[in-house]
């Protein structure tokens, strides 16, 4: 995937759209570190850490 398609997705599970391009690098970034360091694809590591940042913006909408 793409930075400027990660940027795409982050904004739709809500993260600000001002920050997405540097949020997609970083993500990208860590998902090639986690595949390496967890011996387990690229595409995998991703979707975790995407999850992740759902369930963050969802409890910071929240209040939490």
């Amino acid at each position: 995937m793409e930075n400027s398609q990660l940027a795409q997705v982050l904004v739709a599970l809500g993260c600000p759209a001002e920050k997405s391009a540097d949020m997609a690098a970083q993500l990208d970034k860590r998902a090639q570190q986690l595949a390496a360091e967890k011996n387990r694809p690229y595409e995998e590591a991703l979707k975790h850490l995407l999850t992740l940042m759902k369930q963050g913006w969802a409890a910071k909408e929240k209040g939490f």
